[in-house]
């Protein structure tokens, strides 16, 4: 049987964290920044955990369960 192939755009999208967590990047950060707060555009710039909810989904795109 062949390898399982991972999604192309979850590799690009997300990476794992030492403890097994999965890490992203904030969305709305890359276009259209005249109207947004210096505040909330910093706010954007670091990134932050992949809710519990999604993480199932998000492991079995990337094959790790």
């Amino acid at each position: 049987m062949p390898k399982m192939k991972t999604k192309s755009s979850a590799k690009k999208r997300f990476k794992l964290t030492g403890t097994g967590k999965i890490k992203r990047k904030h969305a709305f950060k890359s276009h259209i920044l005249t109207k947004k707060s210096k505040k909330r555009k910093l706010a954007l710039t670091h990134s932050t955990l992949v809710h519990a909810n999604d993480a199932a989904n998000i492991k079995q795109q990337l094959r790790l369960k």
